[in-house]
């Protein structure tokens, strides 16, 4: 594709077609992605009928796909050199016969169209047959405007040659398609950058992998290719080597560099029974793991598709760009005609002058840079979120974080660890705080409330010895009941200890002051004694504080929306530092509350963990999820935080807001060139070679442009 119109072109080819629900043609990244029920080979049939080629992106492993998207890129960037080279070549003695020697013999002039020929009609082929697939498409494009600025200088040039005598510039011509091709070479080069960021993640896929395999009657250690990895594999890593796809450590430890996947710069230590990832680098110790995800599961797998259909997706903003441009050419067809009716019969001048006018406003006017304009910075900010640890999903999510004003999160989970801890235990005289948290841990055994799980957690790290239990039942709502050691307990709230008649009077003040602190108070009752209680809390993010602060330094009300009670809820937000908060939440009430602030013309992000908080992420404008474990793609939400870091949901906003000023600039430079370009063209003041210059050089910028936006930091 030569311009933003060659897309639009394969996009309504596409859409016309029936089965085909949707089509997105991007001309930055060259890639189309089509959804419906058609095969992708039809599809292929259906571009080469618009006269561009394409090939169906394979289900290969990312590396053996990025090893050959590499490959094709290499070759647009050598062809188009070479095109240049080969050109320039052929140009650089018409310029010196026609300009620097002025020599006009009829040798002279031979010479100059034989080699100004070669140029138009085998460097400058693809504008033909572009124009041609064109004309056939009912429509017009870049390849419209150069193949017809073109012929008529060389025409022209060749009728007075061979027929009439008179002025002739096989240099306009010549240069034109010259400097055109030179901007593609450069634009090819400038663009493959854009994209820096995938590549790196196609390019991080270990290629090798050594696994246990049976071999007679024992196993030995084999080191096979990525591909021939199964599901249930033992993989063996050793330190200092790169782990090739997902799994379960099931033998040794280890401290594993995650920061190419996640941007976590410390190394996270690993144990058996944790996960590892795939494309991390393992830093200490050996171990063993079991591979769980291969190939395109893999979580690395998972995020390049993200990645790469965000920067396939056309932001909102697009559409503007893209109606311009569905109209350009036309126009500017239009504008030259009426520049060279003007130039030759109202002011008078020669039909050569009027015809270059007409040439120069033709080939300034390609509206290839405003096709570059917001897909090159959508596709170096998404990469810039995937290096940071932030998966944004399309471009619509990307735009849309940047007009946030109301931040909702979630508390469990998303502010705090999502993982109760006790943190404190208040005993009676009679017992002392560990006899009253071996007999509870004893009964919360038999229990599966994330409450209970807190408790026996901590009666194993004090290698507790857990008692034997008879008649456990659970009182739904206010605790549970059971027989430990002969004796009767009771674990539990204030309304369970009422139901048996049993007073709390005498801790009543410390509990009080457990609860103003946001923790949750489960009493303990002995053969009818409450002998004390334990505190359990859900314990903040390390970055929740600092995530608020960010966020108000942005402009940004934060919000907190919790099932807890408003005493707990009240705590956990002074502590985060949240003035507007709502206690004893509903999932479907959190749905509301963001309607209440959409209603005030807020525009709302929903951060939650992407489960139980579903529908109150689909109601807000956006919803960032927090990345759990490594089903990545399957999380809910527009943008996603693999690093679970709530810092990042202020980096995803300011990310944003970069981006949308990067294609504002982009958009305000293209516009702003053509309409200074071609009145300055029109009015005979640039010449239709250096009008070919400047256009190449104008998509370059705004390339160059969007390459900034990686050197910004969030």
């Amino acid at each position: 594709m030569h311009c933003a119109s060659c897309a639009l072109v394969i996009e309504g080819a596409l859409k016309k077609i029936p089965g085909i629900k949707s089509a997105n043609v991007n001309y930055a990244n060259e890639k189309a992605i089509v959804e419906g029920e058609i095969d992708a080979n039809e599809v292929v049939e259906i571009i080469k009928n618009t006269g561009y080629r394409a090939e169906v992106v394979g289900s290969e492993m990312p590396h053996t796909e990025h090893d050959h998207q590499k490959m094709l890129q290499t070759s647009e960037i050598k062809k188009e050199r070479n095109y240049f080279l080969f050109s320039l070549v052929l140009s650089l003695p018409i310029f010196v016969l026609s300009m620097i020697l002025a020599n006009k013999t009829l040798i002279s002039l031979i010479v100059q169209s034989i080699l100004a020929g070669v140029i138009q009609f085998f460097i400058g082929y693809r504008f033909y047959r572009g124009t041609w697939y064109g004309i056939k498409n009912k429509t017009a494009n870049m390849d419209t405007l150069v193949a017809v600025g073109t012929s008529g200088a060389y025409f022209y040039s060749l009728f007075t040659t061979y027929f009439v005598g008179g002025e002739a510039f096989y240099e306009t011509s010549s240069l034109l398609i010259t400097f055109v091709i030179l901007g593609k070479w450069l634009e090819a080069k400038t663009k493959g950058k854009t994209g820096e960021a995938i590549k790196k993640l196609m390019g991080l896929q270990a290629k090798t992998a050594r696994v246990l395999r049976q071999a007679q009657d024992k196993f030995i250690e084999v080191d096979i290719q990525i591909e021939q990895v199964v599901v249930g594999d033992t993989v063996i890593v050793r330190p200092g080597e790169k782990i090739p796809v997902d799994g379960e450590i099931v033998e040794g430890y280890s401290s594993i560099d995650e920061s190419m996947i996640t941007g976590e710069s410390i190394p996270v230590e690993k144990k058996v029974g944790d996960f590892v990832i795939g494309a991390t680098i393992n830093k200490t110790g050996s171990f063993k793991f079991k591979t769980t995800k291969i190939g395109k599961d893999t979580m690395l797998a998972q995020i390049i598709k993200i990645v790469e259909e965000a920067q396939g997706s056309k932001a909102p903003i697009q559409k503007f760009a893209d109606r311009v441009s569905s109209i350009f050419v036309p126009v500017v067809m239009l504008i030259s005609i009426i520049t060279f009716l003007i130039w030759f019969f109202v002011v008078g001048a020669s039909f050569v002058i009027s015809l270059m006018a007409g040439i120069a406003v033709l080939v300034i006017a390609c509206p290839c840079a405003l096709g570059l304009a917001t897909p090159t910075a959508i596709m170096v900010g998404t990469g810039k979120g995937a290096e940071n640890g932030i998966l944004i999903k399309n471009a619509e999510a990307l735009e849309i974080a940047g007009k946030i004003n109301v931040v909702v999160f979630d508390k469990t989970g998303t502010l705090t660890e999502g993982k109760p801890e006790v943190v404190n235990i208040v005993e009676s005289k009679k017992y002392t705080s560990k006899n009253i948290l071996q007999k509870i841990a004893s009964v919360e055994n038999k229990s599966e409330h994330p409450l209970a799980e807190a408790i026996v957690k901590k009666a194993k790290e004090l290698n507790l010895e857990f008692l034997s239990v008879e008649n456990f039942s659970a009182e739904v709502g206010r605790g549970v009941k059971a027989k430990v050691a002969g004796q009767e307990i009771l674990i539990g709230n204030g309304a369970l200890l009422k139901e048996n008649n049993i007073s709390y009077e005498e801790l009543r003040e410390e509990m009080i002051v457990e609860e103003e602190k946001g923790r949750t108070v489960l009493m303990v009752v002995v053969a009818g004694t409450m002998v004390g209680f334990v505190s359990v809390a859900d314990k903040l993010k390390a970055s929740s504080r600092e995530a608020i602060k960010m966020l108000e330094k942005l402009g940004l009300e934060p919000v907190m929306a919790t099932g807890d009670n408003n005493k707990t809820a009240e705590a956990i937000a002074n502590e985060v530092g949240i003035k507007n908060w709502r206690g004893r939440v509903q999932p479907q009430d959190k749905l509301e509350i963001i309607k209440e602030y959409q209603a005030k013309g807020g525009k709302v992000v929903m951060v939650g963990d992407g489960i139980n908080d579903a529908p109150a992420l689909a109601q807000a404008d956006l919803g960032i999820a927090m990345g759990t474990g490594t089903d990545v793609a399957m999380e809910t939400g527009g943008i996603i935080l693999v690093k679970n870091d709530l810092c990042d949901v202020a980096k995803a906003i300011k990310l944003s807001r970069l981006a949308m000023n990067k294609i504002k600039q982009n958009m305000f430079w293209a516009l702003f060139y053509n309409s200074i370009g071609i009145p300055i063209a029109a009015f005979g003041l640039l010449k239709a070679e250096y009008a070919g210059l400047a256009m190449a050089m104008s998509s370059v910028s705004v390339v160059l442009n969007s390459l900034l936006l990686k050197r910004k930091k969030l």
